[in-house]
């Protein structure tokens, strides 16, 4: 599937972002921002059934077949949060970056709970400026107003399919898991995993599972030697 996708910049290098669930291509505004001026160009899609891309069937295999249907092979550094950590994951090996960054990746989607999925899912109905705000402090006004922006856009359908547990064997370039303290989605024993599988690991002390919109500086600083 063709998805939506945002470009932006005239760099030599290239930079290619992935948002998380029940988001869209907006979530990356300030990395978007800040890679700009280190002179690359940045690409970012819109996930099937978030943004403006088609909906359809939602399994992780389609997510990951999507990207390499719409990016470009060989950029010079890709960054999936979350279900986009989890979708570059499927694509990696297609897509070929120089580099990659999971940050806070959803390797492991059996691990969360269906009273999560089901706070979710109601988060995205009933959110409000107020809500989003009280819900994360630390947000700029332009990270709340992204959020409620993906929410408007998101098909709910989506919840439905998404299973299953994709840790992956090995990094098939180099590749960085960046890890929420605490982090939704990955626990002590999943991070040692990685760290065994030849993935390096590096904690955002303090920051949420959206660590570019809990902690930009921390986000930022601890892909030092990576971008």
């Amino acid at each position: 599937m063709k998805l939506n996708v945002h470009e932006r910049g005239d760099g030599d290098k290239v930079a290619i972002l992935i948002h998380g669930g029940m988001s869209d291509h907006r979530t990356w505004h300030a990395v978007e921002a800040d890679l700009l001026s280190r002179g690359y160009r940045v690409i970012a899609p819109d996930l099937r059934g978030h943004g403006m891309s088609p909906r359809g069937d939602y399994t992780p295999q389609h997510l990951g077949d999507d990207l390499v249907d719409s990016l470009p092979q060989g950029a010079d550094v890709a960054i999936g949060h979350s279900l986009g950590g989890l979708s570059l994951s499927l694509a990696v090996d297609r897509l070929l970056p120089k580099k990659a960054i999971y940050s806070d990746p959803g390797f492991s989607l059996d691990n969360v709970p269906a009273e999560a999925t089901a706070f979710m899912r109601q988060m995205v109905t009933t959110s409000t400026e107020d809500s989003v705000r009280t819900m994360n402090p630390r947000w700029s006004q332009a990270d709340i107003d992204a959020e409620l922006a993906g929410f408007a856009l998101f098909d709910v359908a989506f919840f439905g399919g998404i299973k299953g547990s994709y840790v992956p064997e090995k990094p098939i370039v180099p590749s960085l898991v960046q890890i929420a303290d605490p982090s939704f989605t990955v626990n002590a024993e999943e991070a040692k995993l990685l760290e065994s599988r030849g993935f390096e690991v590096r904690v955002v002390k303090g920051a949420g599972h959206c660590i570019h919109r809990d902690d930009f500086p921390g986000f930022m600083a601890s892909l030092e030697g990576w971008i």
